[in-house]
């Protein structure tokens, strides 16, 4: 009997060797390990771009941020209790930025699955703008199909979304890709490309410093804003908090409020826009 009941536990024994860890309840990652880092480290690693008004403002007397897209981040730092450190890069630099963990959020961002493999996109939207050009004399475009043709010459910033439009669009035009708006805008004056694929605040802005003047082809592409964190262990509680956030500024108008006023101050009528004209 003995030897029958150690031979029963030495199965058992070997059973619990073999499929011990299946039948052990894995241990939940904690999913506040991100936001108690931040808090903890009492800063909020931010990335700032430069010459990219009206969204990122930089005083060349004091190298202080400011524009509509900082004040976002200035918000989410409140909130949780740090200040905001800034980290100057471009958009095109965003997802090694994040694996290098350089920085901890970045707003203003569309979703992108390319860039989707490295970050975590907090579903939802801060605001939602569309797509437009800033054009030369002459050129204006109703549609994206008419831009579709080997002499239609479009400036667009590498990495941006504005990069993915062009290439699948209008497959088909001169694609320039340059690595910041400054840049286009030269393009543009220099007469080496027809008009630059922009955000519509953007556009705006351009159109009334007369370097160009703003044009929405048809089908209108939606430009829904919103924030991506970089994918690591415990960022669930992170993402909760801004996709809370998000969904408080779209839905009670701050967000596109903020981006109004920010507009009305530099004398800019977002109506030289068309199909846009105001975000609230």
């Amino acid at each position: 009997m003995n030897r029958w009941m150690s031979a029963i536990a030495a199965a058992v024994i070997g059973a619990a060797a073999l499929f011990g860890p299946a039948s052990t309840p894995a241990r939940a990652e904690d999913p506040s390990l991100v936001l108690n880092r931040i808090k903890e480290s009492g800063k909020l690693k931010f990335p700032v771009m430069v010459s990219e008004e009206p969204g990122y403002i930089k005083d060349p007397r004091t190298g202080e941020w400011g524009g509509f897209f900082v004040d976002w981040g200035k918000d989410i730092a409140n909130l949780l209790g740090v200040k905001l450190e800034y980290y100057e890069t471009t958009w095109g630099n965003l997802a090694a930025d994040f694996q290098a963990g350089k920085i901890d959020l970045a707003v203003a961002l569309n979703p992108n699955p390319r860039r989707g493999l490295v970050v975590d996109y907090v579903p939802g939207s801060i605001v939602d703008g569309i797509w437009a050009l800033i054009a030369r004399p002459g050129y204006a475009p109703k549609t994206w199909r008419e831009m579709d043709t080997k002499e239609s010459r479009i400036a667009v910033q590498k990495g941006g979304t504005m990069q993915v439009i062009a290439e699948s669009v209008i497959p088909n035009a001169t694609i320039v890709v340059v690595p910041t708006r400054d840049q286009a805008i030269l393009e543009l004056q220099s007469g080496k490309v027809d008009a630059i694929i922009l955000a519509d605040q953007d556009a705006a802005l351009l159109d009334s410093k007369g370097l160009g003047k703003a044009v929405v082809p048809t089908p209108v592409l939606r430009n829904p804003s919103t924030i991506g964190i970089r994918r690591e262990p415990g960022n669930d509680g992170f993402a909760n908090f801004l996709a809370n956030w998000m969904s408080q500024q779209n839905s009670l108008g701050l967000a596109c409020s903020r981006i109004t006023r920010y507009m009305l101050e530099r004398g800019i009528d977002m109506k030289v826009v068309p199909q846009s004209g105001k975000y609230c």
